[in-house]
């Protein structure tokens, strides 16, 4: 016979449910349920027994209102009626991540799409992690290849460093996106489609990504016909799990489309909590939790995370407010172009309204030298476009202006890149400073007349 001691007795007790935190529905207006508990906070995460049988809804707490809980769903809502029995689960979201993930495909809850079978090996995370200490955050020093020619040599990335692809609809941000995925140089990839269309999905993991990329990756896909809370989760998942291989020493990659999605999805939720609209009707809790979101990328002691996130531009308006906000956030932008795009540039990369602001801090003075007199040349072609394409400029007329013009078809030709193409950092360099350097204004030597020297 075995003998327990107190300290085993102590670690069963712990682990016994001596009390189950219940409530009931009193209310459900479209996607809001009002109980009157359980008592746990905002984030916290329930489950609802449908009065008349069938599966349970997992819900999660996102307000109070007048001494009731205000839940929304995490799924269908289906069968949820006045009097449904209200389950406490967990006082806090959590995430399962870890390096079994590796290549798949999961939901904005962490279930797996691609048919593979469970994920095992999954440790459990915070959900709604804290942004690192910022003093605790190393500079970025590093360059990070991304294999897209374009953005290594004119708008350099460093590791840890948060990027955003700013276009209007069909103009190439998910295409890029999957460039990036294929042939970046960091340890790890985590690709969030936040809102996507189904039919995208599939198509992206497919034909643009790939095998080879996916091998590497990991997509999270929380599509357009989730509920808000399920595609707001699936930001926050593939943070943590970006933040699980940080916390490994890894580089990782993560890339996000899109922020606007999110920002809608948030949109929906405080409208229906009852928060008042502002500009274009977003809520003032969408301003809050994007640099929330976005924060948590960045450099650490431990590893990095380099985050690009894509903003969807709704009329080609760069000015609307999810725009601004996340400009205002972010390390840099790169616009992409719908007048380039229909000249079948791609990459459509607008070099004139795209920057990178930590691209000092990790490029060498000839890189930088050279990409700057890149993107000169463009805005001296830009500025005399019209002149040009009528005919009316006059060769000789502006020595820069010739300069564009004799260059412009190598300067677009860097730019346009292959989706199945991969160019490395140190490739794009050498192929900019080719470029640059080679057809540098060849300056005839100063003259000076003879001067006879004086008779002795």
């Amino acid at each position: 016979m075995s003998h327990l001691s107190l300290a085993d007795y102590r670690s069963r007790l712990e682990g016994v449910e001596t009390f189950k935190a219940k409530g009931k529905v009193v209310q459900v207006v479209g996607l809001l349920i009002e109980g009157s508990g359980p008592g746990l906070p905002v984030g916290g995460i329930c489950a609802i027994e449908p009065l008349h049988g069938g599966s349970e809804v997992v819900v999660e707490v996102v307000g109070f209102r007048n001494g009731r809980v205000l839940f929304m769903p995490l799924g269908e809502a289906r069968g949820i009626a006045p009097g449904s029995a209200i389950r406490a689960v967990s006082e806090q979201a959590q995430a399962m991540v870890g390096s079994s993930m590796l290549g798949r495909v999961v939901d904005g809850m962490g279930n797996p799409l691609d048919g593979l079978g469970p994920i095992e090996d999954l440790a459990s995370r915070s959900l709604y992690a804290e942004p690192v200490n910022p003093l605790s955050r190393p500079l970025v020093s590093e360059p990070l290849d991304v294999g897209v020619r374009a953005v290594n040599g004119l708008l350099t990335c460093g590791k840890g460093q948060r990027m955003g692809i700013f276009a209007g609809s069909g103009v190439g941000k998910s295409t890029m996106m999957a460039m990036m995925a294929r042939s970046t140089k960091a340890d790890v990839t985590v690709v969030a489609l936040v809102g996507e269309r189904g039919r995208e999905v599939k198509e992206f993991i497919d034909r643009v990504l790939g095998a080879e990329g996916l091998s590497r990756s990991i997509v999270v896909a929380a599509t357009s016909d989730q509920p808000p809370l399920v595609r707001m989760r699936g930001a926050y998942l593939a943070t943590a799990i970006a933040e699980h291989f940080r916390d490994q020493g890894m580089d990782v990659l993560l890339l996000m489309d899109s922020v606007t999605r999110f920002a809608m999805a948030q949109r929906e939720v405080g409208l229906s909590v009852g928060e008042p609209p502002t500009t274009k009707g977003y809520t003032p809790s969408v301003f809050a939790m994007m640099p929330r979101l976005m924060e948590r990328a960045g450099m650490t002691p431990e590893g990095s995370i380099t985050g690009f996130y894509t903003v969807l531009v709704e009329g080609d308006d760069m000015a609307d407010p999810i725009s601004d906000s996340a400009r205002a956030i972010l390390d840099g932008h790169i616009v992409l172009s719908r007048r380039l795009a229909s000249q079948n540039i791609y990459p459509s990369i607008d070099l004139l309204h795209s920057k990178s602001r930590v691209m000092p801090d990790v490029s060498s003075e000839e890189h930088l030298k050279a990409s700057g007199e890149f993107v000169s040349l463009m805005a001296a072609y830009e500025e005399s476009a019209d002149l040009i394409q009528v005919g009316a400029y006059v060769k000789g007329a502006n020595p820069r202006v010739d300069r564009a013009v004799d260059l412009r078809e190598k300067l677009l030709d860097y730019i346009r890149q292959d989706v199945g193409e991969s160019f490395g950092y140190e490739e794009a360099v050498a192929a900019l400073m080719g470029i640059i350097g080679q057809s540098e204004p060849q300056l005839p030597a100063p003259s000076f007349p003879q001067v006879q020297a004086p008779p002795e």
